[in-house]
């Protein structure tokens, strides 16, 4: 074996970031669409774990609790018509919805309705803080599970990147622009901020980027026959460089996004 292998083959290895570009097989289609309908539902349920929970919502559910509290309409139908408003701002920023998108725009809302009628309240300190724990890990998951997927971003995520496009102004500061806004709109309206949205601030960012990785969609690599013949000889691209890749942001922020939330 040459010594340039030999060194190659004892250097430390690293995980090659994970990427978000569209995924080239067919046969990966039923993989990704039961991730993002497995993932929509998961969030869903755990965002109703966050209002049983009761000490304080993500800023987004804050101003939908704080609307539903308005119009007696029920926080996930509140979901719904906002996400779908939030949809039609994609047109004046040129924004391009996906399957994703769409589906996102009415199953989170509806199964958090339907989580909200089978699970009780809770009552004790103790027990608000484990569910409190459980929405946000579960919340962390789903992030993962539907962004993963790969069937393009929610409304909420398209409107944030439709208006960094538009302002030139960083995807940090939109997005917490947008998050402080509905925050301070859902207060004022009646919604519950507290302990809870402070923790979900800080660890839905890490939660999402682990299981973005944990979910990511495999490439399927091409027979040896389909590759040039200078690809078939050439070193295998160093983790980091592979073109398309790209790295997930901690955030939305969630979203935070730079953490991703719900979209």
């Amino acid at each position: 074996m040459p010594h340039g292998e030999t060194c190659r083959s004892l250097a430390p290895r690293k995980d090659p970031p994970v990427s978000l570009a569209p995924v080239r097989p067919a046969r990966r289609l039923p993989r990704r669409l039961l991730q993002l309908y497995v993932g929509l539902a998961l969030y869903g349920a755990s965002s109703a774990f966050l209002v049983r929970a009761g000490l304080g919502l993500d800023p987004w559910d804050v101003f939908h609790q704080g609307l539903a509290e308005r119009t007696g309409w029920s926080i996930g139908t509140v979901s719904v018509a906002v996400g779908a408003l939030v949809l039609l701002l994609w047109v004046p920023l040129r924004q391009r919805p996906g399957l994703g998108t769409v589906s996102n725009v009415f199953a989170v809302g509806l199964t958090m309705d339907a989580t909200l009628a089978v699970l009780p309240d809770v009552r004790g300190t103790l027990a608000q803080a484990a569910l409190l724990t459980a929405g946000i890990v579960l919340n962390g998951i789903a992030t993962g599970l539907y962004i993963a997927a790969r069937f393009g971003p929610g409304p909420r995520d398209g409107l944030m990147t439709g208006l960094h496009r538009r302002t030139g102004r960083s995807l940090r500061l939109v997005r917490t622009g947008i998050e402080l806004t509905v925050l301070a709109a859902g207060v004022l309206l009646g919604g519950t901020a507290g302990v809870g949205t402070v923790a979900y601030a800080l660890a839905i960012g890490p939660l999402s980027q682990l299981f973005l990785r944990v979910f990511a969609v495999p490439e399927e690599a091409l027979p040896e026959e389909a590759l040039p013949e200078e690809g078939k000889a050439a070193e295998p691209a160093r983790a980091g460089e592979a073109p398309g890749a790209l790295e997930p942001a901690g955030a939305p922020a969630p979203a935070r996004a730079g953490d991703p939330a719900r979209g």
